[in-house]
């Protein structure tokens, strides 16, 4: 009976929460060139409106979101984490996985509103495969397999084989204290050639692409197809700093694709900073979960100054992909534990593409957020 008692004491508890957010923008945007400034509209917008639960049993977590925008349903996180302890995961089915600063950040708690244009054009977002995390004192480390983006829209009798790749992220955290934070990091990855409708080109070529600062329009203001590829292979350390009030991100990309057919490889690069300080707050904390900065408290206000370059112009292969030069000032106040009010200023200057002739865009937009 004794034996009994104990085993019922030590049986684990079914714990399970339910998620949401709802995304509100208002916008006005103009643009130097006439045929772009016609797709690029005043307007308002609901770019993201999500609902899901999260379930705990033990050692095991079970998360499932679903998101709402523009009349259509997309997949978000579907996964289910093993932690064998407190430092070190095991994360398997569709998510973000780790490849520097951003990846860290869901999208609708990116200090500068929007997304860099230099995470959107090196990054990938939400992949399906499995995720190592190891989140020490001083280290944090992880280790992903995953399949290519289509793996999750199309089955294979569509698509062919699918791409697979491999990444990792690596930071290195002396100091985390509230007020007083550095960290240095180093991401690498290795993809092979994605799926592309056109048979010519399925599986052997990559899409690289980055919109306007935006999600009330949707209009790409860099985008390169490089065909006859091989391989893709990109890197990116990248740095963050806290003292007091006052903090720093910063992040650099480099892409590598070989090519077939005696083609010159392609190249391609990108960087990203953001400036913080604190208007009203206790000084920056850090997460060690995330290895970054984390959201200022309930009440606080932050102003963020950024600047992004990216190109994808690659003189050397006849690839005009577009360069982007765009900066930005941000303000956001934290209302509370559910809510954000963020206000957006910015200039992006964008060259040397193939699609249109060089332009400025510059936008003030607003945005109300709820996070449950």
């Amino acid at each position: 009976m004794v034996g009994a008692g104990a085993f019922a004491q030590s049986e684990p508890t079914l714990e399970t929460k339910v998620s949401g957010r709802i995304l509100m923008d208002v916008g006005a945007m103009h643009n130097t060139d006439k045929t772009l400034n016609a797709k690029l509209n005043d307007g308002v917008a609901i770019p993201d409106a999500r609902v899901g639960f999260s379930a705990k049993y033990g050692n095991w977590k079970a998360k499932v979101d679903v998101g709402y925008a523009r009349q259509k349903l997309s997949l978000k996180d579907i996964n289910i984490d093993y932690n064998f302890n407190k430092e070190n995961l095991v994360r398997m089915g569709y998510f973000v996985h780790q490849f520097g600063l951003q990846s860290a950040t869901s999208s609708s708690f990116k200090i500068s509103m929007e997304e860099p244009e230099a995470n959107q054009a090196f990054f990938n977002s939400r992949l399906l495969g499995a995720m190592l995390v190891h989140a020490g004192e001083k280290f944090h480390a992880t280790a992903s397999v995953f399949a290519e983006n289509d793996a999750m829209k199309n089955s294979t009798d569509k698509i062919g084989s699918e791409a697979w790749g491999a990444m990792t992220r690596l930071v290195f955290r002396p100091l985390t204290q509230r007020g007083n934070i550095f960290h240095v990091g180093l991401s690498g990855a290795y993809e092979s050639p994605r799926y592309n409708a056109d048979n010519a080109l399925n599986h052997k070529s990559y899409t690289l692409k980055a919109t306007f600062p935006t999600r009330i329009a949707d209009v790409a203001v860099q985008s390169a197809t490089i065909t006859e590829a091989k391989s893709l292979w990109k890197v990116s350390p990248e740095i963050t700093a806290a003292y007091g009030n006052f903090g720093i991100e910063a992040q650099y990309f480099y892409v590598a694709i070989a090519r077939e057919s005696g083609l010159p490889d392609y190249n391609a690069w990108g960087a990203y900073t953001n400036l913080r300080f604190l208007l009203k707050g206790q000084g920056y904390a850090y997460t060690k979960t995330d290895a970054g900065i984390a959201t200022p408290e309930p009440g606080s206000m932050e102003l963020v100054a950024s600047y992004n370059y990216s190109t994808l112009t690659d003189k050397d292969t006849n690839i005009y992909g577009g360069k982007v030069h765009d900066w930005s000032v941000t303000f956001d106040y934290y209302i509370n534990k559910y809510m954000i009010w963020r206000l957006r200023g910015s200039i992006t200057r964008a060259t040397e593409n193939k699609a249109f002739n060089d332009n400025t865009f510059s936008i003030l937009e607003t945005r109300l957020q709820f996070k449950l």
